[in-house]
């Protein structure tokens, strides 16, 4: 069976490119066989051929290239002390340049595919309890933006999107990032699955969002996955694939839509509640034990909801009237 291509792009702050590297070394190469030329073309009446004694412009051109090639035939020779002493000094340190900008060239690749080999073996070897985004579209995108300010780091983010230009961007960003199709073990292998910590599911069609769910679960069976859905009826499906949260954004955009008609105050508080990092934010923490036995009401913080054994209780639920020890609170705290 033929195995998917699966790319992986290590972050970069000023991508180089290869070809113009080659360019430029080739325009200095140019311009020093350019130089030496008008060099001999000037004293080719102090060289010698031993073809038919005289120098001419083709001739002075096949010596510059023979010369600062080192392959010097011996042909055509300096003959007069002035133009021996012009070769000593300045054509033999030519020569030695012009070897350098070819040979440096390959060193140059050879270095620079042996420092990748060396970062892509260290980067496997840290890489763990990251985060893998599926997809970096706008969804995507707007996610790892709130995990940066939710606080983790750009090393610990890691994106996949099958389109090489997204993940070219991601890495230009400082993300490590693996081309691939999303719903391939490959590809999941490749971003270190079995260490991963979360998944983020931000694909743009739902059924490659389950199929992926179902291929990280079954990497990995201790993942948290949270995915976006764009319709209700497939966030069941979600949910029994793997996803241990789903966003319905077409639900979620409606319920925008009809609250704005009425309140457009209303919108703009429920959009910088899930805005980090300004206003009003939404936080989690365990309840200390000060707080058991406590109602979520009468603690100096704003409760929206309590997790209980890892279930989200909604504000006046009864069975969460009194708070117990391992319970967490998600509140609202001021940006």
């Amino acid at each position: 069976m033929h195995e998917p291509d699966v790319r992986l792009r290590l972050p970069r702050g000023r991508p180089t490119s290869p070809l113009r590297a080659i360019v430029r070394r080739l325009g200095i190469a140019l311009a020093l066989v350019a130089l030496a030329w008008a060099m001999v073309m000037l004293e080719r009446d102090a060289y010698d051929d031993g073809l038919d004694g005289e120098v001419s412009a083709l001739d002075a051109l096949y010596y510059t290239t023979v010369t600062l090639t080192t392959t010097g035939y011996g042909d055509i020779v300096p003959v007069t002390p002035r133009a021996r002493l012009l070769n000593t000094l300045v054509v033999t340190p030519m020569r030695i340049l012009f070897v350098i900008v070819l040979v440096g060239t390959t060193i140059q690749a050879l270095t620079e595919r042996s420092r990748t080999e060396i970062r892509l073996a260290r980067w496997r070897a840290r890489m763990r309890d990251h985060v893998i985004v599926l997809g970096y579209g706008t969804k995507g995108r707007s996610a790892v933006r709130q995990l940066r300010l939710h606080g983790h780091p750009a090393n610990r983010v890691l994106v996949v999107d099958s389109d090489p230009r997204a993940t070219a961007d991601a890495a230009q960003e400082g993300y490590v990032a693996v081309t691939g199709d999303a719903t391939r073990s490959a590809t999941f292998r490749t971003a270190l699955i079995e260490r991963a910590a979360r998944v983020v599911v931000a694909l743009d069609r739902d059924d490659t969002a389950i199929l992926a769910t179902l291929a990280a679960r079954r990497l990995n069976s201790q993942v948290a996955v949270v995915a976006a859905a764009r319709e209700a009826e497939h966030a069941e499906l979600l949910r029994e694939s793997g996803a241990s949260s789903v966003v319905v954004s077409s639900e979620t955009a409606g319920r925008l839509l009809g609250m704005a008609t009425d309140s457009p105050a209303a919108v703009d508080v429920v959009e910088d509640l899930v805005s980090f990092g300004t206003g009003l934010d939404l936080a989690e923490r365990e309840v200390s034990a000060a707080e058991v036995g406590r109602s979520p009401e009468s603690l100096p913080v704003p409760v929206l909801a309590v997790l209980r054994d890892g279930r989200p209780h909604r504000f006046g639920d009864p069975e969460v009237a009194q708070l117990r020890a391992g319970d967490r609170l998600l509140y609202v705290v001021g940006g």
